[in-house]
């Protein structure tokens, strides 16, 4: 991780990492800026599976519950994405996926659990009982991520149900009106139009990037104070087909703002609630992943 620009200090966030994130993170950052093989970020991530082939254990950090979760799977597809190897733990990720899915080829947002110690009340008093098209196309993009590199998931037969739910849901919606639903169909269909997963996804795209303001940014009911998706949060890699729906000025502008957010210890920070210490930590290793690994595909470090 070699400093470019004065605007990141990337030595300050390497240290950072080592003194405050997570294992998986600092396995994470290994593989994504030093070229370690996959090996470690998945033993890493192994600590977060259930015998069930899913995972839990906090893995979503504001879900801190043991029991596994289309929450806790979608990170761990960000995980296999990243080791960019196929691994039998993703198709059995797939298997549990297709256990859970209602015959309408929907998730629900999440599933009960024992004890909702320090997890977010969104997640502990979901609905169990209907499909949600929030969390169905979070995980399904990034499966579709991971079956770029590894054909049995994108062979699984759980994969095609749940695409078929999202393209469906959101060709019957004119609009998708809450934030963070809005930002995972965004994603879902960037992805599905990039891997040319079905011919109806670019006019679903064109359909429902129409709808987000010139600023690309959008206010987040019921969040915290002024949270607000930005459009580094709804577009973050260039060279991709959402991109196409927003101005380039308005990325390089938020551009500026994320370089610009690194706190003085290194790290970069949230700006929702977390529900416990724990989590405000652990989010803060993830978002500065996050941050560095946009920023290094610009082009800015």
């Amino acid at each position: 991780m070699t400093i470019t620009t004065p605007d990141v200090d990337v030595a300050a966030a390497r240290r950072f990492l080592i003194g405050h994130a997570r294992a998986l993170d600092r396995r994470r950052a290994e593989v994504l800026f030093d070229g370690a093989a996959g090996a470690g970020a998945l033993g890493a991530l192994e600590a977060y599976r259930n015998p069930d082939g899913g995972y839990g254990w906090g893995l979503e950090p504001d879900f801190r519950a043991p029991e596994s979760q289309p929450g806790g799977a979608l990170h761990a597809f960000e995980v296999f994405e990243e080791a960019a190897v196929a691994d039998h733990r993703a198709v059995q990720l797939c298997d549990w996926l297709a256990s859970i899915t209602r015959p309408d080829g929907g998730m629900a947002f999440a599933l009960p659990v024992a004890d909702a110690t320090a997890t977010a009340p969104f997640w502990a008093d979901a609905d169990h009982g209907t499909s949600s098209l929030h969390i169905t196309s979070a995980v399904t993009a990034a499966a579709w991520r991971v079956a770029r590199h590894d054909p049995a998931v994108a062979g699984h037969e759980w994969l095609g149900r749940a695409t078929r739910y999202c393209l469906d849901t959101l060709a019957a919606r004119a609009t998708v009106d809450f934030a963070i639903e809005l930002l995972f169909s965004l994603d879902f269909l960037d992805t599905a139009v990039a891997g040319e997963v079905a011919p109806e996804a670019e006019e679903l795209l064109a359909r429902h990037a129409a709808t987000l303001p010139p600023s690309a940014e959008l206010g987040v009911a019921g969040g915290a104070e002024d949270e607000k998706l930005r459009p580094l949060d709804l577009s973050p890699w260039p060279d991709r087909p959402l991109r196409r729906h927003i101005d380039p000025a308005v990325i390089e502008v938020d551009l500026d703002r994320l370089a610009g957010e690194q706190h003085p210890d290194g790290g970069w920070d949230i700006d929702f609630h977390p529900y416990s210490p724990a989590a405000a930590l652990e989010w803060r290793g993830y978002a500065t992943v996050r941050a560095l690994a946009i920023l290094r595909a610009h082009d800015r470090i």
